[in-house]
């Protein structure tokens, strides 16, 4: 699975660089809210909304809003009825793309994820067409001062099922109900836990080896991230090193 993990380098560079720090912030409270009103307020009870949690805390969300979040999702204080809704589509090259996005409008948010797709040269895809190339997954970025060896130890007896090496950190994958484990895990074994996230991974990838190329792809997407509803955009695409780093 090594090479499926490429996408989630390319969108821990990108990360917090390519966004607001308001729409980041507004992004994650989005996720906390409907966490907590999905599996409940108690993240020691609701393995999702432990995630988001510590998700929010490393981006600097303060503790206040995301309790307040959380209470809105539970109905203790009044918000928004936001629903989960995923748009499946293609960027330039046949790049599969799997959007994950929040709204309280779904008969807004759709034609604009499809004019989005079409004004940057991608387009809608019927449902379940590109779904089941993409699975569920936690991925655990850790310090690469450790070892390999001291990570795999804490990692695999916790749940994890890969260990890719990717530029100065590891990536440990792992079922998405065991994100929190092996998280915790690697940090009771004295290991420094950059980040845990839950993804999508892709089954299979395509392969991106010229910078126009890589360009498209990446414009539809940058597009996508600024919609206000969208929380994450997934692609199959596999950028070469070396393009990522003109890109950069």
């Amino acid at each position: 699975m090594s090479g499926h993990s490429k996408w989630a380098t390319i969108k821990h560079k990108k990360g917090a660089a390519d966004k607001a720090r308001r729409k980041l912030f507004a992004k994650l409270i989005k996720q906390v809210e409907v966490a907590a009103r999905q599996g409940g307020g108690d993240p020691e009870m609701n393995p999702t909304l432990r995630t988001m949690f510590h998700k929010a805390r490393e981006n600097s969300v303060p503790l206040d809003t995301i309790e307040r979040a959380i209470k809105r999702g539970t109905g203790e204080l009044e918000g928004v009825d936001y629903q989960e809704v995923t748009y499946e589509g293609y960027a330039p090259g046949g790049v599969a793309l799997y959007i994950e996005a929040l709204t309280d409008n779904r008969n807004r948010t759709g034609p604009e994820i499809r004019s989005l797709l079409s004004k940057n040269g991608g387009s809608i895809a019927e449902p379940g067409s590109v779904a089941w190339q993409f699975e569920r997954k936690g991925i655990v970025i850790v310090d690469g001062a450790a070892s390999e060896d001291d990570v795999m130890l804490a990692a695999l007896d916790a749940g994890a099922d890969d260990i890719t090496r990717e530029d100065d950190t590891w990536h440990v994958v792992c079922d998405a109900a065991a994100t929190h484990d092996v998280r915790t895990a690697v940090e009771e074994a004295g290991i420094a836990v950059h980040s845990a996230d839950l993804t999508m991974l892709p089954s299979s990838t395509i392969a991106i080896d010229a910078l126009d190329a890589a360009k498209a792809v990446l414009r539809v997407i940058d597009a996508l991230d600024d919609h206000d509803d969208v929380q994450e955009v997934y692609a199959n695409a596999d950028i070469g090193d070396d393009l990522i780093a003109q890109l950069d």
